[in-house]
């Protein structure tokens, strides 16, 4: 008898440490998770945006998740990303991302960088979900434009990178006084270089929506008050429909006047077809800068023969910069090495800013120590953290001013045929890896 109690005692106490043994197990190898939702176009005019973005989003979830996770009040959380692709409709960005909250349960939403049109509806959204957006978008005036618009002014979104046309910093923010964060720094060095080298006469052109009418609203003072003469301002002349496939009348317009520069900016579709379209009727300007259809090799490729070669854009983001914080041992230059050996393609800036996105996000989960979004969205309030994009700290607009520089294409001998190098720089970290060139070949 004492051997059978004895026996059923010891059984007793062996299913007890599996027991303990099991439920510790759970406890501890149960990974806990945080649900962020990505709406970022995949397709469609925005998609050089987008699969950057995404890339440059996956690439520090990765990173974070390799080291354990977020830590937040002494638990590390493995993130969980769901992305969807809006097909660069900002309508269907606003309803994907209710879905994303209503049905993904996710807890957060991310973006990389895309123009001030492709957020609002995903802002409203995030408002009134209470939900903390975290995305990057420029320039300043039209996005600024459209949130003070609203009666909440979007206290949920956080625009971690971005820059201005003409707005500089005001007030305590360290880059108040600082050049090389508007678009007006950097595009008046290539002008006061050579802009004494032409007539002076600018055509400006923008394809009408929210983005690109607030460039084609600052652009001709910008000009005027350098001593350069605008082009058919008074009747809007080079403000087109995004949906523009003929573009004779005007780029006519332009030759009889005899302009010699071209600036303005554009969805991307919309400058190919006009590039083209100027080449053959024969309007050849000696410069031109064009914002956001010119940013991203995909783009600039689809134009043909060596259209690209000599045109100018905003560079906000580059592998090559020096003053940087990133996840784990990932470099600038090594992310943009993943992102080549992961699709064979040239390098896309958007890379950065959506890596950059998501450290705002992990480094306010950390500091707020909870999930709870009213509490992160606080948090976000306070960010002062340098990334992979340089350093972030939100205005009163929720904006994050990025350093800029100009820079141009160029051709070479590489398989892909074309590399953005900068030629102007007001940034000891973003340094100038070409001399400009002019007048465009």
């Amino acid at each position: 008898m004492k051997k059978v109690t004895f026996l059923l005692v010891s059984l007793s106490l062996v299913l007890a440490i599996i027991m303990s043994t099991f439920t510790l197990g759970c406890s501890t190898g149960a990974a806990k998770t945080i649900k962020i939702g990505v709406v970022q176009s995949q397709t469609g005019a925005y998609a050089g945006f987008g699969t950057g973005g995404v890339f440059g989003i996956q690439a520090a979830v990765e990173d974070i998740n390799r080291g354990g996770g977020v830590l937040v009040n002494g638990t590390r959380y493995k993130i969980m990303l769901s992305v969807v692709d809006d097909q660069s409709d900002p309508t269907k960005a606003g309803t994907l991302a209710e879905n994303l909250i209503t049905q993904s349960n996710v807890q957060f939403i991310l973006s990389g960088d895309e123009p001030p049109p492709m957020h609002p509806a995903v802002s409203n959204v995030a408002e009134r979900y209470k939900i903390p957006y975290v995305m990057s978008t420029g320039p300043f005036e039209p996005w600024s434009a459209m949130r003070n618009a609203t009666d909440t002014k979007w206290q949920y979104t956080w625009a971690t990178g971005g820059f201005a046309l003409a707005v500089g910093a005001s007030g305590n923010d360290f880059r108040t006084g600082q050049p090389g964060y508007t678009v007006n720094d950097t595009w008046i060095e290539m002008l006061q270089q050579f802009g004494s080298q032409t007539n002076k006469k600018v055509a400006i052109v923008a394809s009408d929506e929210p983005d690109g009418v607030g460039w084609y609203s600052s652009l001709p003072p910008i000009v005027q008050g350098l001593g350069y003469q605008p082009i058919g301002i008074d009747k809007k002349l080079g403000l087109l429909p995004p949906d523009t496939s003929d573009f004779s009348s005007v780029i006519n317009e332009w030759k009889a006047s005899g302009a010699e520069i071209l600036w303005g900016n554009t969805v991307p579709p919309f400058f190919s077809a006009l590039w083209k379209q100027c080449a053959s009727l024969g309007f050849k300007p000696k410069m031109a800068s064009i914002g956001r259809a010119a940013l991203f090799y995909e783009d600039i490729n689809s134009w043909g023969g060596n259209l690209p070669n000599g045109v100018g854009t905003e560079v906000w983001w580059n592998p090559s910069i020096t003053e940087y914080k990133a996840i784990g041992g990932t470099s600038p230059s090594s992310l943009a090495d993943r992102w080549t050996q992961s699709n064979g393609k040239p390098m896309n800036p958007a890379i950065g800013y959506g890596y950059r996105s998501a450290q705002v996000l992990f480094d306010a989960l950390q500091r707020a120590n909870t999930t709870d979004p009213a509490k992160v969205n606080a948090a976000l309030a306070t960010t002062d953290l340098m990334t992979i994009g340089y350093r972030v700290k939100f205005d009163e607009n929720h904006f994050n001013r990025s350093p800029i520089a100009f820079g141009q294409w160029f051709k070479t001998d590489s398989k892909a045929g074309w590399e953005q190098k900068i030629v102007y720089s007001k940034h000891s970290f973003y340094p100038v890896a070409a001399q400009p060139i002019f007048p465009i070949p």
